[in-house]
């Protein structure tokens, strides 16, 4: 056990010593580097701020879009000229009201339809060798609705009411053509021509040929044959005039003496054929009738 000066001299030590002070901090070429990194900092953020200022100037940014651009409720609006480098992929695309809408290209320019299985359902374009449309079916229509043209793989309809080829070889059809009405232009001819094989009209309930103001002429190499299985054939005209009919020549006894007779009358031989016969009293066919012999 300690006694009591010995206690008394250990207090007295304790008092007599002065308390540690421990300093906290940064100091020296630390507090340096410290601040040159904050000022370096600082310099950073106001070059990033000043290039994005300047970014969102030149770019033209602004609260409904960038540039030409503009983000509006029905979709995107795009001001002047625009350039795509990558296809374009558009639910609808349409220009200013009362503005023409231009689609330019160095190559050409191509419109695809496809299905949900990315097949190609439809094809339409425009290039320097031409226009192509690719589909099922193709029409024009005008501005009030009506069917102007179709075409498909099975006809090709034209629904304008006139159809006019201004070709000066016309138009050549290697198929057979129907129509109900075939009319030239006023004071134009109508020519129907088959330069190499036959021409062939066919009409069930009659074919009719009408020129109000002209002649009508059926020209042929060979034979002209006009045909009606179950009715008949009219010509109806105040003058029908037959050239170059055969003249039946009677036999010496049965001719006359007289002057040469300039009235004839038509005969028809049992095959159909037409001749001339002097005309006489009486019927003179029989004994001109060596034309059908």
């Amino acid at each position: 056990m300690m006694t009591q000066e010995q206690c008394t001299h250990r207090n007295n030590v304790q008092s007599s010593e002065k308390p540690q002070v421990y300093k906290v901090g940064i100091y020296g070429w630390r507090k340096r580097c410290l601040y040159f990194f904050v000022l370096l900092l600082m310099i950073l953020i106001l070059i990033n701020l000043a290039l994005t200022i300047w970014i969102l100037k030149v770019m033209n940014f602004t609260i409904d879009g960038m540039g030409n651009l503009r983000i509006t409720e029905k979709g995107l609006k795009l001001e002047g000229d625009s350039e795509f480098l990558q296809p374009l992929y558009a639910k609808e695309i349409q220009s200013k009201p009362g503005r023409p809408l231009f689609l330019q290209s160095s190559r050409n320019v191509s419109v695809n339809i496809v299905n949900s299985n990315n097949k190609l359902l439809t094809q339409l374009v425009t290039g320097s060798s031409g226009f192509k449309a690719r589909g099922k079916m193709f029409e024009v229509k005008s501005t009030s609705g009506k069917l102007l043209f179709s075409a498909d793989e099975q006809e090709v309809v034209v629904g304008a009411d006139r159809l006019r080829v201004m070709g000066a070889e016309g138009a050549v059809f290697s198929k057979s053509v129907e129509t109900p009405h075939v009319r030239a232009e006023p004071f134009k001819e109508l020519r129907l021509e088959s330069p190499t094989r036959s021409l062939l009209m066919e009409a069930p309930k009659g074919i009719q040929i009408l020129a109000e103001a002209g002649d009508i002429q059926a020209i042929c190499r060979s034979e002209l044959r006009l045909e009606s299985k179950d009715g008949e054939i009219s010509l109806d005209a105040q003058r029908i005039r037959l050239l170059q009919l055969p003249e039946g020549k009677a036999s010496t006894s049965s001719s006359s003496s007289g002057t040469r007779q300039t009235v004839y009358e038509v005969c028809v031989c049992p095959n159909g054929r037409l001749f001339l016969s002097q005309a006489g009293t009486g019927s003179t066919c029989q004994i001109s009738n060596n034309v059908c012999l």
